[in-house]
């Protein structure tokens, strides 16, 4: 077959089909003008999820009836006189109307602030009329009707009204929640009116578009290296969602999709969240607009760092430090789903087979607890007081916290130690009393099934659930021995050789010494291969050609050895697991209070080593309202 020249509507239309995937992609490209047009008000209206009507319609600056013409002629914008090294707009490509003008009906309107009148025009499958006078008194409206009708083969690929109607709700969404200063509405016969009005700030706005939920279970985001910042909200390790629709990342205030920021966001979460399980977050990345390149795909949702390892290192490390430093928070997600079930599902819980021996360890059957006085601190001394016999059992006063102390300080809750293992050595005893701000999980009073500590607040109660709990103390403790050195390394009596491709062999070289400290000794053998001479010791008998070939595959994808190092914590998660107090174990009550206190001073002991709760936390007015009370 001879090479012919395609006419000029063909190629229009196949550049078309890299802007344009479906009526989402329309709306992106509008909104995103009506932005950088200055706008206070964006209208959206849709039909048919898109496919007949999309109207966009905006009180921007708009357009001089003398540049109506070269706006739907490709190549021809107004946002590049910095040159690519200097985009400081959403949009820059100069693509987006003449692509949609030739595989649709479109229509442009616009009055330039301080205009006598509006001018038109209309582009129909590329055929271009106008400009003309017409009536608008401010901004801009583009109109799209019968989009991909003369083009088939992209139409009958659509999905259904309903769901190209979400994917144009999520589109404005992600617009909103960058620019918290615009009012943004969504109408049409096919959906129900969305309202997202001028937030005065971040937060006002994640509250519009998120709901309240995530405002009450994120920490925020604030941090700065090297001239570039981090910002936003990031939703706690148990505040986690089936799929990663609710991660919002923006460089710039332009929505992005970049897999390199899902890794960092994926490695700041990864001791603290189950693997199939995404957290929620709201970030922002704001840099030089020199130091990243938005030009890589014409739905710019793609970006490239001039230095990836610094800006995932910043969220890495800004995660994992806001985790820490929010100190012991859970999920409100718990509270709710116990209030739902206990007023659900009351009748069908089957309680675990066991003798109820009463709430106070040693057996004593029908115990009388004191009256609650609000006003009185949690913590008192044991007492064994009571008329007839009855003894009342109140919680011992807790250990005051010790600077340095180690986790592994009560390593005898395992089940290795005995129960006398926890009280050796104890810490003496507060000074001054204590304040429930100083004890925020409260005072132990009781442990149920053998697993869970309920303890006593000053604005309700916490069930702990013991195991998880102490897995993640002696989990914190084996990472900071680990990690706080050099780790031992195991020689291969024979080295084993690894057959790679030189682009890897070179990565995993250039990174030999990095590698090196955390015990894996490997150098170049030949041209295409690896020889490894020591594996870390923790690892046992690894299969080290898979070990080599999956941190070759993520250096070569984002430049970082977290295969190695998620490998080791993931034999420390699992050493802490087995190590950890079992359920059914009887525990005493000031070691119940060891734990708590213990809770209260490691970081990230809100949730185990598999991203479940360690407690709980039910408000005094949350028990009210199950008793009718308020």
């Amino acid at each position: 077959m001879p090479i012919v020249q395609l006419d000029e509507h063909l190629i229009d239309q196949i550049a078309a089909g890299e802007v344009v995937e479906r009526p989402a992609s329309v709306v992106k490209e509008l909104v995103e003008n009506a932005i950088d047009a200055g706008a206070s008000r964006i209208e959206i209206a849709t039909a048919s999820g898109g496919k007949t009507l999309l109207r966009v319609t905006d009180d921007g600056c708009g357009i001089p009836d003398v540049e109506l013409a070269l706006a739907v002629r490709r190549h021809c914008t107004s946002k590049l006189a910095g040159g690519l090294d200097e985009i400081a707009t959403l949009g820059f490509r100069g693509e987006a109307l003449p692509s949609i003008g030739s595989i649709a009906r479109l229509s442009l309107r616009s009055r330039v602030r301080g205009a006598g009148e509006a001018y038109e025009i209309v582009v129909d499958h590329g055929h271009c009329d106008g400009p003309r006078p017409t009536a608008l008194s401010r901004g801009t409206v583009v109109e799209v009707r019968d989009l991909f009708q003369r083009v088939p083969a992209r139409l009958k690929f659509l999905k259904s009204d309903r769901a190209e109607s979400s994917a144009i709700t999520d589109v404005v969404r992600r617009l909103a929640l960058a620019e918290p200063e615009i009012r943004f509405e969504i109408s049409g016969p096919d959906r129900t009116t969305t309202v997202f009005d001028a937030a005065r700030d971040m937060g006002e706005r994640i509250a519009q578009v998120l709901g309240e939920e995530l405002a009450d279970n994120a920490v925020a985001i604030d941090a700065e290296r090297e001239g570039i910042r981090l910002s936003g909200f990031a939703g706690l390790p148990t505040f986690s969602r089936g799929n990663s629709l609710q991660q919002f990342l923006f460089v710039n205030g332009r929505p992005v999709r970049d897999k390199m920021l899902v890794s960092a966001l994926r490695g700041g979460y990864a001791d603290v969240m189950a693997r199939d399980r995404h957290p929620v977050a709201v970030l922002f990345l704001t840099l030089d607009p020199a130091f990243v390149d938005v030009n890589v795909h014409p739905a710019k949702a793609d970006v490239r760092f001039r230095d990836p390892g610094l800006v995932r290192g910043l969220i890495v490390g800004a995660l994992r430090q806001a985790f820490a430093d929010s100190g012991l928070r859970s999920s409100s997600e718990g509270t709710a789903g116990i209030l739902a079930r206990m007023r659900a599902k009351a009748d069908t819980v089957t309680p675990a087979p066991r003798r109820f021996d009463g709430f106070a360890p040693g057996g004593f059957a029908a115990p009388r607890q004191t009256p609650y006085d609000p006003g009185a601190s949690p913590f008192r001394t044991l007492a064994e007081t009571g008329d007839a016999g009855t003894p009342v059992f109140e919680a011992p006063p807790p250990a005051a916290p010790r600077h340095g102390a180690s986790p592994a300080a009560f390593a005898g809750l395992a089940d290795h130690g005995t129960a006398d293992d926890a009280a050796a050595a104890p810490a003496p005893y507060p000074s001054q009393p204590a304040t429930p701000d100083d004890f925020p999980l409260g005072a132990a009073r009781a442990q149920l099934h053998g697993n869970y500590i309920v303890a006593e607040t000053d604005t309700g109660l916490v069930i702990v659930d013991q195991h998880a709990a102490h897995e993640r103390l002696v989990y914190e403790a084996l990472k900071a021995a680990i990690h706080g050195k050099a780790l031992a390394s195991q020689m291969l009596l024979i080295p084993e050789i690894v057959d790679l491709p030189a682009d890897d062999c070179d990565r995993l070289c250039d990174n030999a010494e990095d590698l090196a400290a955390l015990g894996l000794r490997l150098e170049r053998f030949g041209p295409a291969a690896i020889a490894v001479r020591e594996t870390p010791a923790i690892l046992g008998q690894a299969d080290t050609a898979r070990l080599v070939r999956d941190l070759a595959d993520e250096l070569a994808e984002f430049g970082t050895r977290d295969t190695v190092l998620s490998r080791i914590d993931h034999v420390a998660a699992t050493i802490a697991c087995h190590g950890s107090v079992r359920s059914g174990r009887i525990l005493k009550l000031d070691e119940m209070n060891a734990l708590l206190r213990q809770m209260e001073r490691t970081p990230s002991a809100s949730q185990c080593n598999h991203g479940r709760p360690t407690f709980i936390e039910l408000g005094l007015a949350d028990i009210e309202k199950l008793f009718g009370r308020r």
